[in-house]
């Protein structure tokens, strides 16, 4: 299983961050942007993208994998 995906705001737009990582993996214009980029990756690596709001705080989380919390019925 991969890197869960960080959409997080910036100064001058939107990034990608792997969690743990000390850099951004892009820069976006747009969350939108960011969260396609996030999301091919998470993709990829299986494992799950976490999209922040403007301040920081995880407002939506998508999973990719080995999903934690399965949709029940």
């Amino acid at each position: 299983m991969g890197k869960n995906q960080h959409v997080v705001k910036r100064s001058d737009g939107w990034a990608v961050r792997g969690a743990g990582n000390s850099r951004d993996t892009s820069h976006h214009a747009t969350q939108g942007e960011a969260i396609n980029a996030a999301r091919q990756i998470a993709q990829n690596q299986q494992s799950e993208m976490l999209i922040h709001n403007r301040q920081g705080q995880i407002r939506a989380r998508d999973s990719f994998g080995n999903d934690p919390h399965p949709p029940k019925g």
